[in-house]
């Protein structure tokens, strides 16, 4: 199994996942060394970045299991947002972008999903859903008086956007996630100040940050191979 990983994954890539899951495990003990699920999560986190830079479905089910766990980790300091966002909007949309990549594998290869193409329309229907989603999770977050409510309602907006680019499974959805990574580093430094075991959230976002501009870059080189065979 170690051989097929080896062989899979490139050197860059494999150094990438070592060096965030290092970071990871090294804020972990700095900052936290009690909640293991933040722990287990940042894991998960990193781990199906790197399947997903890869187009390999195998990425959308660690999503899932992540959206479960950052739900919790997020009703426990209060971020509603953040709960209601991944687990009733990221994780039922990673199911429905699990189901497209597995139809649209490239050339058969169930490994790597054809990179899709957006029209038009389809942005002007993404981008009116993201302002509806945006509109009505705002109200929701402040009926259940969501800690730091304007960048957890830009956390929705950014969190749309990620997650339908990524049903499209179009490139920009790492530059969505980028844009999403920045938002979370500033909740979860804010809650840092409150609490300094949340240091070691506030890491794994910049380490997911670091992640999704990789991803994006391979995407784009994915595209242009694919275009060309």
């Amino acid at each position: 199994m170690f051989k097929q990983i080896r062989s899979y994954f490139s050197n860059s890539e494999l150094l990438l996942w070592g060096i965030s899951a290092a970071a990871v495990f090294a804020a972990f003990l700095l900052f936290d060394r009690e909640n293991y699920m933040v722990l287990c999560a940042s894991l998960i986190g990193v781990t199906y970045l790197i399947f997903n830079a890869k187009g390999n479905p195998v990425g959308q089910v660690l999503v899932i299991i992540f959206s479960i766990l950052y739900g919790i980790i997020s009703f426990r300091f209060s971020y509603y947002g953040e709960m209601i966002t991944y687990l009733g909007m990221t994780m039922p949309m990673a199911v429905f972008a699990l189901i497209a990549w597995l139809r649209n594998p490239f050339k058969g290869n169930h490994a790597e999903v054809t990179v899709g193409r957006i029209t038009k329309s389809e942005i002007v229907f993404m981008c009116a859903a993201a302002t509806g989603v945006t509109v009505l999770f705002g109200y929701i977050l402040q009926y259940f008086h969501t800690a730091n409510l304007i960048p957890s309602t830009l956390s929705v907006t950014t969190s749309f956007l990620a997650v339908y680019l990524t049903y499209k499974r179009n490139p920009f959805y790492a530059v969505a996630y980028a844009a999403n990574d920045i938002v979370l580093i500033v909740l979860w430094i804010m809650a840092s100040m409150k609490d300094t075991r949340y240091i070691s959230v506030t890491v794994c976002f910049i380490v997911f940050l670091v992640n999704d501009i990789y991803s994006f870059f391979r995407w784009q080189e994915m595209k242009t191979r694919q275009a060309a065979e």
